[in-house]
């Protein structure tokens, strides 16, 4: 079907903002991104000087026959990220990133969150089947256990003081999750100051792999940050104590790009590596920015795993376009290179200093027995042919009265109000319409690609996704299927300034 200019705005549920508006919305500072360029005023360092930092692993406090317990404080810390300076973070743990929760497929995990914080609190586990009550919905918060003074959101969820345990099942393949803050209208910010870590599940399929295991299998978590001139972080929020007034100075409205790239918490670190293949779980924990990562001298990156776990066959990539919220898992052959071979891990989205990512320096040769095998695992498809109906969901920005905002099928995100309502067991097609960047991210359940703008799948959507990166003026149809558990869950964008900004939509499962 052809359609025109208006057809198609229409489709994407933009006629109301008409032709002239448009132009004006599409405002990315960054090549791939839809964002403002956040400057810092400390002098960033020298790129490639500081070695990688490995995030520590918690130990279970306990644990029975059946699964393992966990306890994490959330509380305030100052973090050297800039050399010789202090940031002060809000951190799990006391480290950004947080301490890496391992779980293992069919035992449970249980977290006990206490919050030290001067801030409400949301854990969301990203990718995880969760029931919904330990999902982390944006309104059921974890008060400060110092008190807190300001109702807001609190009146519309299960609100609980201090401590709040999540129980995750993890009853799912093995794949690089990750935690973060989810809190109703600041989760932009309270990600940025820190609240992020990985949760690894693990399972007999993927232990059985000839894959790198050990020091070389290495969690990336990918941001981007600015900082003020003292090295404590920089970002536009209306109300810097995070109290009660959400949102960003209006220029940042598109999305928070910040000019230091960090991995796992240190400016384009260094990483010496042998001459052998690492497996690299990728992670973009970004607010906004997107990555297209290559490698120069140029090497294969092999992808083996995507957000839902193993891929049935991996697939090379010359380069990897990375939205926020996603997750590759990586295998890249070092051996090909001699000691004293460097590396950089380059940004093709952007220039500057922000084309840069991080450095790999072989050092030594080293025996490995590792392989990638030509059948990774198998997948069971989800037939398009057996959709009870086509749910469509219109991600655009708007005008309403005085101020810009982000509209799912032309609503704002109400907490109370569920948009759609889906049985359990029943596969159903989501198409996902965009007016800029929009990564869309949904709970539950992880979702495979049928296609992109009624043609095959892109490069980047094999597997089990539970995040897909729709471009400006585009679509994407995607089989969803939700198990085991009924509840309110949410789609939204994890471009961050937008999901505060009203960028969600609550559904239940019944």
């Amino acid at each position: 079907m052809n359609l025109s200019r208006r057809g198609f705005l229409g489709a994407l549920g933009l006629t109301a903002l008409g032709a002239s508006s448009l132009g004006a919305l599409v405002l990315p500072s960054s090549a791939g991104s839809t964002g403002q360029l956040l400057r810092s005023a400390a002098r960033p360092p020298e790129p490639f000087a500081v070695p990688l930092p490995i995030p520590p692993v918690t130990e279970p406090v306990r644990a029975d026959a059946t699964g393992d317990y966990y306890r994490i404080v959330q509380r305030k810390a100052e973090v050297e990220i800039l050399p010789g300076l202090r940031t002060p973070m809000l951190t799990y743990d006391g480290v950004f990133p947080g301490p890496t929760v391992i779980s293992r497929r069919g035992r449970r995990t249980v977290v006990r969150h206490r919050n030290e914080l001067p801030v409400p609190t949301a854990v969301h586990l990203h990718g995880g089947h969760t029931p919904a009550d330990s999902d982390g919905y944006p309104t059921d918060l974890v008060l400060p256990a110092g008190g807190w003074d300001h109702t807001g959101h609190a009146r519309h969820g299960d609100v609980e003081r201090g401590v709040r345990q999540y129980v995750y099942p993890c009853d799912q393949r093995a794949a690089t999750l990750w935690y973060h803050d989810h809190r109703m209208d600041f989760t932009g910010p309270q990600v940025y100051r820190g609240l992020a870590g990985f949760h690894l599940v693990t399972d007999e399929e993927d232990d059985a792999l000839p894959l790198p295991t050990g020091e070389r299998d290495i969690p990336l978590m990918i941001v981007d940050r600015a900082f003020e001139e003292d090295g404590s972080l920089r970002y536009p929020s209306l109300d810097p104590d995070l109290r009660s007034v959400p949102g960003v100075e209006e220029d940042f409205a598109e999305g928070v790009l910040g000019d230091v790239i960090l991995v796992n918490g240190a400016p384009w670190p260094v990483l010496d590596v042998d001459a052998a293949r690492y497996r690299l779980r990728v992670l973009n924990a970004s607010n906004a920015r997107r990555y297209l990562l290559r490698l120069e001298p140029a090497a294969d990156l092999i992808q083996v795993g995507s957000d839902g776990g193993l891929l049935e066959r991996p697939v090379r990539h010359g380069e990897l376009l990375v939205a926020p919220g996603e997750r590759f898992d990586l295998v890249v052959d070092f051996s090909r290179f001699r000691p004293g071979t460097e590396l950089t891990l380059h940004n093709g989205l952007d220039t500057g200093r922000t084309a840069d990512v991080m450095r790999f320096r072989v050092v030594r040769r080293a025996t490995d027995d590792t392989e990638v095998p030509a059948v990774l695992s198998s997948i069971e498809r989800v037939d398009p042919a057996q959709a009870v109906r086509t749910r469509q969901w219109r991600f655009a920005r708007a005008h309403t009265g005085d101020h810009h905002a982000w509209l799912i099928n032309d609503a704002p995100f109400a907490a109370d109000r569920a948009d759609g309502e889906v049985a359990l067991g029943e596969v159903e097609i989501w198409r996902f319409t965009s007016d800029l960047h929009h990564p869309v991210h949904v709970h539950l359940d992880p979702f495979q690609v049928v296609s992109r703008r009624g043609k095959e799948p892109g490069p980047y959507d094999a597997g089990w996704k539970d995040t897909i990166d729709i471009g400006p003026a585009d679509y994407v149809d995607v089989a969803v299927r939700f198990t085991d558990y009924p509840g309110r869950y949410l789609v939204h964008c994890h471009n961050l300034e937008h999901e505060d900004m009203a960028l969600m939509a609550a559904f239940d499962v019944r």
